[in-house]
């Protein structure tokens, strides 16, 4: 059992022992020290944060423990409920709110949860207010409100609907094209808040939804990383029910990933560069994607006459670099769509209507518009972590026998071939090392990936 503290927020597992776990104790401390910094940032009179989750098991308890201890310091509540991670990014500037709490694990299983916070624009803190609120958390040094002054509760749910008007009314998004195409789509919100959003999305577009997987219950039909071998039933479904395609997103709704005709995935890496390709094609501009993520964005973005850069691991990281290089659409590889015309956060309900403009104005199969893009293969595999490993040490190393590739070490070690390129980093969310490649096909990818896993067990003698 596992409990993260990271600049991004503080993410663990339900149960166990205070610091070890995500328990009430650690909910409610991270909650009073996220309070405490929001106060440093502005002296006012009144303070308000909204608050929203995913439908996890443990949610409602969470979300119960943080909205009471913003409550216990005089802070005023926005009560979203059951959300998603870009509907609270949407909210907070929507109602001049101090900041944003999301209460989800993204992909991570059911016994996880997590506090993600967000600042006055709605986007996630950076490295050094990420730090601040830690150091705040780890001195205790947070006063409470007297009882004339406690925060209140205000519930509004509304707000799924008004981001789905917001995603509506973005100019590129071709809602009669869409209309006349009469697409059915299935739909696996894995049983979280992507089953409510998604569908209602899709309906307003005039595009009939098949729901797999769409009950907000929180127990999760399957491994919620939306990667293939999770998603055997959507790919039946799609083919069983003549779908035009399928759409699974991850608890959070912050990460996209499609299914094409025949029930054969689309590529999560491919999400983004879809929906960059028909983005550029109406507005040209400059791109930007993690170091983790497909070569294709960068072939796509050239095609378009723009400029492609690349950036550290993280949505905060991505989001800075846009911002320094005017980029118009950018995102993770993992199928996080960016696009600032809507807000910047990762948005699977930005993702979706664009793909859907996309497809509706091409007349072409989803199975024929991935044709259409460059051919690269990934490989994602990871080393589970053990206490005392020196990691740092690992990736030294690896660093130093390979440098005479072209390497970029701003977020672990990348190195660059002339064909293929691996990735090799510490995750920020679990206790892993990640080995991502991309290579001209998949037995390629697969091969340097096992490659590189044989050579840092071999370093470390595990």
């Amino acid at each position: 059992m596992t409990l993260i503290k990271s600049i991004s927020g503080i993410r663990g597992t339900i149960g166990g022992k205070v610091e070890d776990n995500l328990t009430p104790i650690d909910a409610v401390k991270f909650a009073a020290a996220y309070g405490t910094w929001l106060k440093q940032q502005r002296n006012k009179d009144n303070y308000r944060v909204v608050v929203g989750r995913d439908a996890r098991i443990s949610g409602e308890m969470i979300q119960s423990l943080v909205m009471n201890t913003l409550v216990g310091m005089g802070i005023h509540v926005i009560d979203l409920g059951l959300s998603t991670t870009p509907t609270v990014e949407v909210a907070v500037p929507m109602e001049h709110a101090d900041g944003g709490i999301i209460l989800t694990a993204s992909h991570n299983p059911k016994q996880w949860n997590a506090l993600k916070l967000l600042n006055a624009k709605g986007e996630f803190l950076n490295g050094v207010e990420g730090k601040k609120i830690l150091d705040i958390a780890e001195s205790s040094n947070m006063t409470f409100a007297e009882v004339d002054d406690l925060g209140k509760i205000t519930k509004n749910e509304a707000y799924i609907d008004l981001h789905i008007d917001e995603v509506l009314d973005l100019p590129l998004v071709n809602k009669d094209a869409i209309e006349a195409a009469n697409f059915k789509v299935v739909v696996d919100g894995v049983n979280s808040t992507g089953g409510i959003a998604i569908p209602l999305l899709l309906e307003r577009l005039g595009v009939e939804p098949v729901k797999l997987y769409c009950d907000p219950t929180g127990y999760f039909p399957h491994n919620p990383e939306p990667l293939k071998e999770h998603l055997g039933d959507l790919a039946k479904s799609v083919v069983d029910n003549h779908a035009d395609f399928g759409i699974v997103v991850d608890p959070d709704v912050d990460r996209l990933a499609f299914m094409d005709e025949k029930g054969e995935m689309f590529g999560e890496e491919y999400t983004l560069v879809a929906c960059a390709d028909y983005v550029l094609s109406k507005t040209p501009g400059n791109t930007v994607s993690n170091m983790s993520s497909t070569r294709a964005l960068r072939d796509v973005t050239v095609k378009h006459g723009g400029n492609y850069e690349a950036s550290a691991v993280g949505e905060v990281n991505v989001v800075d670099l846009m911002k320094k290089n005017n980029a118009i659409i950018g995102g993770e590889g993992n199928g996080g769509i960016i696009y600032p015309e809507s807000h910047y956060g990762r948005d699977a309900l930005v993702g979706v209507a664009l793909f859907l403009s996309l497809l509706a104005e091409k007349r072409i199969k989803v199975s024929e518009l991935r044709a259409s893009y460059p051919n690269y293969f990934m490989s994602k595999k990871k080393i589970q972590l053990t206490p005392g490993l020196d990691v740092d040490g690992i990736l030294n190393t690896m660093e130093s026998n390979y440098g005479h590739e072209n390497l970029t070490t701003i977020d672990g070690v990348k190195i660059d071939f002339a064909d293929s390129w691996v990735h090799l980093r510490k995750s920020n969310t679990e206790p892993i090392i990640r080995i991502y490649t991309e290579a001209p096909s998949q037995n390629e990818a697969d091969k340097l990936a096992d490659r590189i896993i044989g050579e840092i067990k071999a370093i470390a003698n595990i």
